[in-house]
């Protein structure tokens, strides 16, 4: 329904996956629920289209390619993207929190490994940062999306911009 552009609401929903209205309130509390839950996915589904099929990243270029695939799963995915980010966590008790934690504890234990010696997790936040805005540059139109080797070439290019280069092992 995100995707279709579709207002996401219980009832709908319920519709959609032939159930009663009454029967999603044993699953979820209320529509921030089912929100909430469909942005842990999307989180892991984002962490898994990062880390999935691919060696570990070993220098500058690979962190750029990391940066390459958030920006494609933000375009290929834009309403779940919206919905991961688009509200507030509660930092004290939310899966969401603990979804994208594991993804900024992933991206420092990588700058960690590709930039020995620099602070890991202001480096991760500072990449998470680059990619983060230039998928939202894209999304809301300011930047164009409509062919994909142009979106990775401005996100490299945004990428080798900003970090120093490192030879690969």
């Amino acid at each position: 329904m995100l995707e279709e552009r579709q207002p996401l609401s219980l009832r709908a929903l319920a519709r959609r996956v032939g159930v009663s209205p009454t029967a999603l309130y044993r699953h979820f509390a209320d529509k921030d629920a089912i929100e909430s839950a469909l942005a842990v996915q999307g989180l892991r589904d984002l962490f898994d289209d990062l880390t999935s099929g691919r060696g570990e990243p070993r220098s500058a270029k690979d962190v750029a390619e990391l940066g390459v695939r958030y920006v494609r799963f933000a375009l290929r995915r834009p309403e779940l993207f919206k919905l991961m980010f688009g509200r507030e966590c509660d930092d004290q008790d939310d899966e969401r929190v603990r979804a994208s934690s594991v993804l900024h504890d992933y991206l420092a234990g990588v700058m960690a490994q590709v930039f020995p010696g620099a602070d890991a997790d202001d480096l991760a936040t500072a990449g998470w940062g680059l990619a983060h805005g230039l998928a939202f540059l894209h999304l809301d139109g300011k930047l164009p999306s409509d062919r994909r080797r142009v979106v990775d070439r401005r996100v490299r290019a945004a990428f080798a911009a900003v970090l120093p280069p490192t030879e690969q092992p």
